[in-house]
């Protein structure tokens, strides 16, 4: 006849096994460490601007549409500077992107739109076939063998300096003379004439002017 014997199991050894499922159990969870944050460059308007891309003319986030890009091996402050002039050039009008094509010197007058600078045509309507309300009341005259009708000019002192269109001629605006446009005739005369470096713009987008389906 087989005997079994038994094995005896010790107070100490199931102690033991008890305070070591203990310790398992109080021990917290394990957790991955915790990833950084990715860096977002965010431009003057809140937008997400993608990295600098050299030779394609975008750098972060503003087309320069002449230097192509950063120049290669430049430090971060020029590369700075380089955006900040950049983004300084490029302006926008009627929803599109413009830069600076050229100057000119001028002689710059203003005038109204009443009888007082514009009779016997004070109706209203300039002579491109706008209104005189057209981008606010913010345009000029000029001669438009110089500067045709849609070419956008901006003019130190006039409207702070903004792009503006010219959209009128006149009767004594010939050669490099320009009339910029004021609501009353009291405020044209206070601006006086004056010989001023003109600044002209082109789009940057590569798209036409096409102003008069645009402007209105």
């Amino acid at each position: 006849m087989l005997v079994r014997r038994s094995i005896p199991i010790t107070v100490t050894s199931v102690a033991l096994a008890m305070l070591v499922l203990a310790m398992a159990r109080a021990l917290p969870p394990e957790t991955p460490p915790a990833l950084a944050p990715a860096s977002v460059t965010v431009t003057p308007h809140g937008l997400l601007a993608p990295l600098a891309v050299r030779g394609t003319g975008v750098t972060d986030g503003v087309t320069d549409g002449v230097s192509g890009g950063l120049e290669d091996g430049a430090t971060d402050r020029e590369r700075s500077e380089q955006s900040v002039s950049a983004s300084a050039e490029t302006r926008w009008f009627n929803q599109r992107p413009v830069r600076p094509a050229r100057t000119r010197t001028m002689t710059v007058t203003a005038y109204s739109p009443d009888d007082r600078s514009c009779a016997p045509y004070a109706d209203g309507v300039t002579a491109s076939g706008y209104s005189v309300w057209t981008n606010g009341m913010r345009l000029a005259a000029a001669d438009t063998r110089v500067l045709p009708f849609g070419t956008l000019i901006s003019v130190p002192g006039y409207d702070d300096g903004a792009v503006v269109p010219v959209l009128d001629r006149g009767g004594r605006i010939k050669g490099d003379r320009l009339d910029v446009l004021y609501a009353t005739h009291e405020r044209a005369l206070r601006w006086g004439v004056r010989e001023l470096e003109i600044t002209i713009w082109e789009y940057a987008d590569g798209q036409p002017s096409d102003f008069r389906s645009r402007f209105r």
